[in-house]
């Protein structure tokens, strides 16, 4: 009789793979992502503080005589170049080495989020990020002799300047085949976003074509937005900026997202 009460029970089914909950995951990922840079960031944080210092040295011997305001543009034009080259261009390379090296598939057997993945990387650079942009910030108000004028938003603003040229970046880097094509692509869109619009330079230097062109960049955004909170007194353009970063950056995450190739699990 006891052993069939013992047969008539239910076996035991194994249980369903469940993921921990988001902040856990990105944590996890964000672990890892700093963890596979904890030999090489000392270089790469290097060579990312000297090209913007270099260009502010050049340009400024040039625009000495052309007032403050064009100072301005160089400054925060150059703390651009630094997000888009050593922010942005991270993530293209680090995302197209990811999908080459198979290291996605492997993320995609795990109980993780999708969107987890991106955001963990994105901030992983972020904060390897920040020592270049103090860098830039600080050696170009001493290069450019420019007074700094810093605004509480600049803690809101910096990383909405980031969000949408790194997602720039890491949509060339999940879309393009070989490593080659996707830095080649991202040069080419640097240049690009540096030159169309009032960026490094001001708007009344440049040919009307280019400042409406600059319109549909981000870039021109982002260092309207840096002026405000690093070198002036805010104005109403600033929410425009913001507004346009935000819906940058959530259309280029979600192109990011739905570019990926991720299993079903």
């Amino acid at each position: 009789m006891l052993n069939r009460q013992i047969e008539d029970l239910p076996l035991p089914q194994p249980a369903m793979r469940r993921g921990h909950a988001l902040p856990v995951q990105f944590a996890d990922l964000l672990i890892i992502e700093l963890s596979n840079w904890r030999w090489g960031w000392r270089n790469m944080v290097i060579i990312g503080m000297v090209f913007p210092l270099l260009s502010m040295m050049l340009l400024g011997s040039f625009a000495r005589d052309l007032g403050e305001n064009a100072l301005a543009y160089i400054l925060t034009g150059n703390m651009v170049l630094a997000l888009l080259f050593e922010h942005g261009g991270k993530l293209t390379s680090r995302f197209v080495f990811m999908r080459m090296s198979g290291a996605l598939d492997y993320f995609a057997t795990l109980p993780i989020q999708k969107i987890m993945l991106i955001l963990a990387v994105w901030t992983a650079f972020f904060i390897l990020f920040i020592p270049v942009l103090l860098t830039t910030l600080l050696g170009g108000l001493w290069i450019l002799r420019l007074d700094l004028r810093l605004h509480p938003l600049a803690l809101l603003v910096v990383p909405l300047c980031a969000l949408p040229l790194a997602g720039i970046g890491a949509l060339i880097g999940a879309t393009f085949r070989t490593p080659e094509e996707a830095m080649a692509v991202d040069r080419l869109l640097t240049v690009l976003m540096l030159a169309v619009g009032p960026v490094l330079i001001p708007p009344e230097r440049l040919p009307d074509w280019l400042v409406t062109l600059g319109f549909l960049s981000p870039a021109t955004y982002a260092a309207s937005a840096l002026r405000q909170v690093f070198l002036g007194s805010l104005t109403p353009r600033l929410l425009l900026d913001l507004i346009v970063l935000i819906g940058f950056t959530m259309v280029s995450f979600w192109l990011v997202n739905r570019k990926m190739d991720w299993r079903t699990m």
